[in-house]
């Protein structure tokens, strides 16, 4: 069952989650990996932009930043850019009711 706050999704209990590990989660049909650092939890675009493979929620967390496992760039954990500021992943907003995670995914509309 899938429990909705406020256009928010809930993706798991904070207790599922290890530190310094990401987990993968897919809400709406979109792919999200989480992360739980020092105590904070981060939600981003799981899909490499490289490779457009979901591979991201696999990468190793270092200095507030998830290194992709296939090549290498870094995503700062917090709004998805590279280290260059570039465009980099999405990321998700996140709250925490009752120990449960819930993640704000906003599906993209291309408006070609």
């Amino acid at each position: 069952m899938i429990e909705i706050i406020e256009e928010f999704t809930k993706v798991c209990n904070i207790g599922e989650l290890k530190d310094r590990e990401g987990k993968r989660f897919t809400v709406n049909d979109i792919e999200i990996a989480v992360f739980l650092v020092d105590e904070k939890i981060y939600a981003l675009q799981n899909h490499c932009p490289h490779q457009h493979a979901p591979i991201i929620y696999d990468g190793f967390v270092e200095d507030c930043k998830v290194v992709c496992p296939a090549h290498g760039w870094e995503f700062n954990l917090k709004d998805g850019k590279l280290n260059n500021n570039r465009k980099g992943l999405d990321s998700y907003e996140v709250i925490i009711n009752d120990e449960n995670v819930y993640v704000k995914v906003i599906d993209k509309k291309f408006n070609w």
